[in-house]
């Protein structure tokens, strides 16, 4: 599983609109609006690299008030739960 992370920059008149549009595109598994430079953050989630073409170039930059994206493959993901269960390696019973 390959995951994006799409910063997204909209119409700031438009962010609730933009964001449910967006979380409707298949592959797209949350959006958030946030503070900062961008307005809305995108997590994108496809089996095939290609696919991401398809879900961000082809689908979330043309939703109606999106005004451009810049996009970030993650490598690896860390969690809480990753990291314990990577501690706790040799220790079962």
């Amino acid at each position: 599983m390959l995951t994006a992370i799409v910063l997204i920059h909209t119409a700031a008149d438009r962010i609730p609109e933009v964001a449910t549009a967006i979380a409707e595109v298949p592959h797209v598994s949350e959006v958030y609006s946030v503070t900062g430079e961008v307005d809305l953050i995108a997590l994108v989630r496809v089996r095939e690299h290609e696919q991401l073409a398809d879900v961000i170039a082809d689908q979330i930059s043309k939703v109606e008030g999106v005004e451009r994206t810049e996009t970030f493959i993650a490598f690896r993901a860390y969690s809480k739960n990753d990291l314990a269960a990577a501690f706790a390696l040799g220790l079962e019973d």
